[in-house]
């Protein structure tokens, strides 16, 4: 048996700004969980969903759509969701300029297990769409093998100066929707056979990583902006700053509720098979 001192913790985020920014404390050393090692594992959030269905990670982010498909051996963190307060995926064109043009018409998306592919899937008809890789839907859309993409992580911000028509943001969607909910998109899991003790020890020392990237922005913004794709550093900071919110740092009530509201009219569209029970972390 391993001792406690020696235990390892495999952390699974994907390579973006606002992952980066989360567990810069943890990845610097400058957060330490007495008797932890966390060992970091990058990956794209698709890949992070598949390796959850066979809950290979002891703690991971995953899209909250992958959260029902997973919701039997892990429990959702308090802290590390990302969530859009009036923002969120967006679908861009350069041709097409409303939902009901795009009727019949190709959209790029996502992936199957992404919350953008959750609410395309839930809130639009009688619109196609092809999964794809989220970096590949902007040069889809150019070269005319999709009518429309919806976009994620820093195209959010910068399909505008691109000059790609905005067909609809999910987030002001929501906002509207739901009467002011945040938009969960992101969530950061734990493995409930680690025990409700070890998963609360994580799921503080994310809580603590994330306020040393605050409190010591100089450090964590230009390690963020690592994983920045091509974005400089004042959009690095809007994108983090967007997603690592104080929802992020404690998702509570409101985002309880958000959450709970996104897998219940899910369901009713049949895009997710049944509400799970949230416990959080």
């Amino acid at each position: 048996m391993i001792a406690p001192a020696d235990r390892v913790i495999r952390v699974g985020h994907s390579p973006d700004p606002d992952d980066a920014f989360m567990f810069y404390g943890l990845a610097s050393g400058k957060v330490k969980l007495e008797g932890i090692t966390i060992e970091h594992m990058l990956e794209d959030i698709q890949s992070l969903n598949v390796r959850a269905m066979k809950a290979e990670l002891e703690v991971t982010a995953i899209s909250a759509h992958a959260f029902p498909a997973v919701a039997e051996h892990y429990w959702i963190m308090r802290t590390g969701a990302s969530m859009g307060e009036g923002y969120g995926p967006v679908i861009i064109s350069r041709k097409y300029r409303t939902l009901e043009e795009l009727k019949g018409k190709l959209v790029g998306t996502p992936g199957p297990l992404t919350t953008a592919t959750l609410l395309f899937r839930t809130f639009t008809q009688g619109i196609r769409h092809i999964d794809m890789p989220f970096d590949a839907i902007m040069e889809a859309v150019d070269n005319g093998s999709v009518d429309a993409g919806l976009l994620i992580h820093e195209g959010q911000i910068t399909y505008q100066s691109l000059g790609y028509n905005k067909i609809l943001d999910f987030g002001e969607f929501w906002d509207g929707e739901t009467g002011g909910l945040p938009l969960p998109l992101g969530l950061d899991v734990v493995r409930k056979d680690l025990g409700m003790n070890l998963a609360t020890i994580l799921s503080r020392g994310l809580k603590e990583s994330i306020a040393y990237g605050y409190a010591h922005q100089d450090e964590a913004i230009p390690y963020a902006m690592r994983w920045g794709r091509g974005i400089d550093y004042a959009l690095g900071e809007k994108f983090v700053k967007m997603y690592v919110s104080d929802l992020t740092i404690d998702m509570g009530e409101k985002g309880l509720r958000g959450l709970q509201m996104l897998f219940a009219r899910a369901a009713e569209k049949g895009v997710v098979q049944e509400v799970p029970t949230i416990e959080l972390v």
